[in-house]
């Protein structure tokens, strides 16, 4: 009888005893695996933006109407907008500023696109691209590791924006501000926007888009100069045939005078095709030099800007905080 109960418990020891061994052994198995895949943490996009969990974005290329989640479309506008190579937090701030604008757009529309909200071209909007045309312009080695930095900037920033008086802000930004930005009166004339200011960030010289040149032939700026003014008119023998007049606070040329024309700095980037309204002009016998600093309309916040504070070590917060004023980042 002893026998009989001795080889019962057995029993009942082995059918216990080795399903949790085995458990134990796959969930140490499953914690390796998942230490392995969470070396780059992606957070899960689950947040609630209720009246905006889907945008209406505008395909300028087809005009086709593309609906869209909010965090999906910025994915697109963060890796269309800036390098994936940027620090994160600077990735972080343009996460940031992509939504708040977008956020802008939507409440302001009027209407402009029609159904859509949104649209992808960068004149009018923000620049995107989709997920498999992004992929495709990374080298292969880099294209894993680039999306998810892309992904995790605008996931572990979800329902942020940057707000002044408790609504969002009409959040700029551009490529480089050349060392100081500029405040929109000066770009696009009316009302100023109290949160955009001239404001100084350093380290902005040592990437590519700091400097530039344009060089043309004076024959050719007769030409270009008359394509907008019918009754153009200038005098090469003249030493003060092209001068500066005016300068804005930031550095910008204000107002210029060329020949028989007083025009603004902005108008120069435009009719030349400078990056920048901040620019010196050099005379020479044949040729008439652009000698440019920075690249874009200089308002709100610098993209290699934020990269350089966020290499100084600024949080996305710090970063935010610089390049537009008396603002607040609140949580949709």
């Amino acid at each position: 009888m002893k026998r009989v109960v001795i080889y019962f418990i057995g029993i009942i020891i082995i059918i216990f005893l080795i399903p949790i061994i085995c458990t134990s052994r796959d969930k140490e198995t499953s914690a390796k695996v998942n230490n392995v895949v969470n070396e780059v943490p992606i957070l899960e996009n689950n947040y609630d933006y209720k009246g905006y969990k889907k945008i209406k974005l505008l395909h300028t290329k087809d005009s086709s109407i593309e609906e869209i989640s909010l965090d999906e479309y910025l994915y697109g506008v963060v890796s269309a907008e800036m390098p994936a190579n940027f620090e994160e937090e600077a990735l972080k701030a343009q996460a940031v500023v992509a939504r708040t604008y977008t956020i802008y757009k939507i409440k302001n529309n009027n209407n402009k696109h029609g159904e859509a909200q949104i649209c992808d071209n960068s004149e009018c909007c923000q620049a995107w691209i989709s997920k498999e045309d992004r992929l495709a312009r990374w080298n292969e080695s880099e294209r894993d590791k680039n999306w998810k930095k892309i992904v995790n900037a605008v996931d572990s920033t979800q329902g942020k924006i940057i707000t002044y008086n408790n609504e969002p802000i009409d959040a700029f930004f551009h490529s480089n501000s050349g060392g100081k930005t500029e405040v929109p009166v000066n770009v696009w004339g009316g009302s100023g926007f109290p949160y955009l200011q001239v404001v100084e960030t350093t380290g902005e010289e040592n990437y590519s888009q700091y400097a530039s040149e344009v060089t043309i032939s004076k024959d050719e700026l007769e030409r270009k100069m008359k394509e907008k003014y019918n009754d153009f008119l200038i005098d090469y023998s003249d030493p003060n045939c092209i001068k500066i007049l005016e300068y804005t606070e930031s550095g910008r040329i204000k107002t210029i005078k060329i020949g028989n024309k007083n025009v603004s700095g902005v108008e120069v980037r435009s009719i030349f095709n400078l990056k920048s309204a901040n620019f010196n002009i050099l005379i020479n016998e044949s040729n008439i030099k652009f000698e440019v600093k920075g690249y874009g309309h200089g308002v709100g916040m610098s993209q290699t800007g934020a990269d350089s504070l966020a290499k100084q070590g600024k949080t996305f917060e710090d970063i935010l905080c610089h390049f537009y004023k008396d603002v607040e980042i609140k949580n949709m």
